[in-house]
């Protein structure tokens, strides 16, 4: 006997059961039928009245911004007297601002113009967070506004926010306690030449790999490490001391596992620290669709989001592994950009040309166009090798056996939502 067909009603689509499995199974397919029309109705609703109004779209979009792990970073909650910092979560330049402010709310009270100015100057700096600022067009005069309460906000007001991800890292906002704790990468003369000598783990196999690395850093040298059993195996300190007594800023060990690449270790001479990353997501340069042969040129660098004492101090090391002027010519860029405390590493061979029809204008970090080059786009050519890092422990000094004496250890915070760099 044919079984009785059944007519689509509201309360399929409630979450009634049955014990018959045929039942079952029929009601769940309706319920998702319902659903689905109730939600393509809801859509061709919204369309038809956001037709009529656009303002209704425009303020929808900018709301409907995905709720991420990112946005939903929280800080730890101290003054601006917080030390070196390492084991710290805090935004360094939110507590210049928040400094500054209180400076000149303090010179309001008293009654001075300097008050006045350093809240115009304080504001000025929460309102462009882009390297580019955009200029004014009004010169009408406006009356300072009172300094803005530092209130924590919500998930959700931080998920509306723009996103600082794609500011670029200020090393001039380097606590002084930091830069007192490690002198030789704060130093306040001129940097040398940098000069990096590139070797491996013992009874390694990554050769092509660490020789593709002497192309990614500047005045590199690869040192094959002899794993012989009949020839003296050079301990890290005995590489160290070699490099150090022949003028190397930094030597470099690639590690390996299962013949892929898996650790960098970044020793900064003469006398340390040493910084432990992990590698992942190794792709060579000839992998890469499209890619391009790097130059000898000496590349640009930029630093992404390191916004914590640790993240400063990680970028300073990064920074001491490039000359501090670039061969302009050669339109070489690498990029260093941290996300949830992973550091993306990217070389590419940028190019200007003229902006199609087809194309959108430059957006900055704010959101908005960025103004006098309308007409220009950026092209990319990625170069390679891509990989990610992750910094696991920073050691004090050049030691014997790593991990003896630290200065900081990862894997050591439990909240998902707090980040170190």
């Amino acid at each position: 006997m044919a079984s009785k067909k059944l007519n689509l009603s509201a309360k399929s689509g409630l979450p009634f059961k049955t014990g018959n499995r045929e039942k079952r199974q029929k009601l769940h397919i309706l319920r998702k039928k319902t659903l689905d029309n109730t939600k393509r109705d809801e859509r061709f609703r919204r369309r038809r009245e956001e037709d009529k109004d656009p303002s209704l779209r425009e303020e929808r979009l900018r709301k409907n911004i995905p709720l991420t792990l990112e946005r939903k970073r929280v800080w730890d909650d101290v003054d601006r007297d917080t030390g070196d910092g390492l084991g710290v979560s805090v935004d360094v330049e939110r507590l210049k601002r928040q400094k500054m402010e209180e400076e000149a709310q303090l010179h309001v009270e008293d009654g001075s113009d300097q008050g006045e100015q350093a809240i115009e100057s304080a504001v000025s700096e929460n309102d462009h967070d882009s390297m580019i600022d955009s200029a004014s067009d009004s010169d009408e005069p406006t009356t300072a506004p009172p300094p803005p309460s530092f209130r924590r906000k919500s998930a959700t007001e931080r998920a509306t926010s723009p996103t600082y991800s794609a500011a670029s890292t200020n090393l001039d906002l380097t606590p002084s306690a930091l830069a007192a704790r490690f002198p030789t990468l704060f130093s306040t003369d001129p940097p040398p030449e940098p000069k990096t000598l590139i070797t491996t783990s013992l009874n390694s196999t990554l050769h092509n790999e660490a020789r593709l690395l002497t192309t990614l850093f500047p005045n590199s040298v690869y040192i094959p490490r002899s794993g012989h059993r009949h020839s003296h195996k050079y301990s890290v300190r005995e590489i160290a001391s070699f490099a150090s007594n022949r003028s190397y800023t930094a030597v470099l060990i690639l590690k390996e596992d299962q013949k892929k690449p898996t650790g960098l270790t970044f020793l900064h001479l003469p006398q340390g620290p040493t910084f432990h990353f992990s590698i992942s997501t190794w792709v060579e340069g000839r992998r890469l669709p499209g890619h391009g042969n790097p130059t000898e040129h000496m590349p640009e660098l930029i630093l992404n989001n390191f916004r914590t004492p640790l993240g400063l101090l990680t970028a300073h090391l990064f920074r001491t592994m490039f000359p501090p002027q670039p061969e302009l010519q050669g339109r070489q860029v690498v990029t260093l950009h941290n996300q949830r405390d992973y550091i993306f590493l990217r070389r590419h061979r940028y190019v200007f040309r003229e902006k199609r029809q087809t194309e959108k204008n430059v957006i900055g970090p704010d959101g908005k166009e960025v103004k006098g080059v309308q007409g220009l786009r950026a092209g990319l050519q990625e170069l390679g090798p891509r990989f990610t890092m992750k910094l696991r422990r920073i050691d004090k000094g050049i030691q014997r056996g790593s991990g003896q004496e630290w200065e900081w250890k990862g894997r050591m915070e439990k909240q998902r939502t707090k980040f170190q760099l």
